[in-house]
């Protein structure tokens, strides 16, 4: 597995690039967003580390370019543990972050998680009356409409939902499917989560018909054939 380190921070890349050989796994540098596009070109990673501040450019609008033309994972990594940034490296596509300074062994615990997970979902197309989840292009068709593009993270959300079509899923079981740590964000994120799905899948967001609120619970994906 190879992974690209997009990082301006010499002295970072090089202990990130130490702690990835002790795991096994091969990576590859740049220094700045135009860098990654060079390197993301000719190398084609298996997942991308990207620093949110790059000193020509935003990581997170390189994360949105990234994401427009690949499902490769990217783990956002920032000095700030800013909600508003977080949510919005989330909404732009990133599967995971990690807030400075953190640790080889949680950098690589995320890296090994994020890879596993790309590993199980490559190929997997889950299916239930009216709707179609398919995995590998992040994809999902609701009644034979236009696909709807999803994030890596709203498309594992659906992947444990449509798993338990019907039934009340805990915030908690959410949580531990769709992240690989703990965080004390957790929650907001997740509704955060819910709230852009939504906004994608129903008719009228603030009426939810398909993704529903099971208060003290969790969520629950309705039944599509008794709409």
């Amino acid at each position: 597995m190879k992974i690209l380190i997009v990082d301006d921070d010499a002295d970072l890349r090089a202990l990130i690039g130490f702690a990835l050989r002790q795991a096994g796994l091969m990576s590859v540098e740049a220094s700045s967003a135009r860098a990654c596009r060079s390197q993301f070109a000719d190398e084609s990673p298996d997942l991308v580390i990207l620093d949110v501040n790059l000193p020509d450019g935003s990581g997170l609008e390189l994360c949105r370019e990234i994401r427009g033309k690949s499902v490769v994972p990217i783990l956002m990594l920032t000095v700030r543990n800013s909600e508003d940034d977080l949510v919005q490296a989330l909404e732009l596509g990133a599967d995971d972050f990690l807030s400075k300074p953190f640790s080889p062994r949680t950098l690589i615990a995320r890296v090994r998680a994020l890879l596993r997970r790309s590993s199980q979902d490559a190929g997997d197309r889950l299916e239930i009356p009216g709707l179609t989840l398919d995995l590998e292009r992040r994809q999902m068709q609701i009644d034979q409409r236009e696909p709807i593009r999803l994030t890596g993270l709203e498309a594992r959300l659906m992947q444990i939902l449509i798993a338990h079509a019907g039934r009340p899923v805990t915030t908690e079981k959410l949580i531990s499917h769709v992240w690989s740590a703990r965080r004390s964000t957790d929650r907001q994120l997740l509704k955060q989560l819910i709230h852009r799905l939504r906004q994608k899948i129903e008719h009228d967001p603030a009426e939810p018909g398909l993704l529903l609120t099971e208060p003290g619970i969790g969520y629950r994906l309705a039944d599509i054939e008794a709409d």
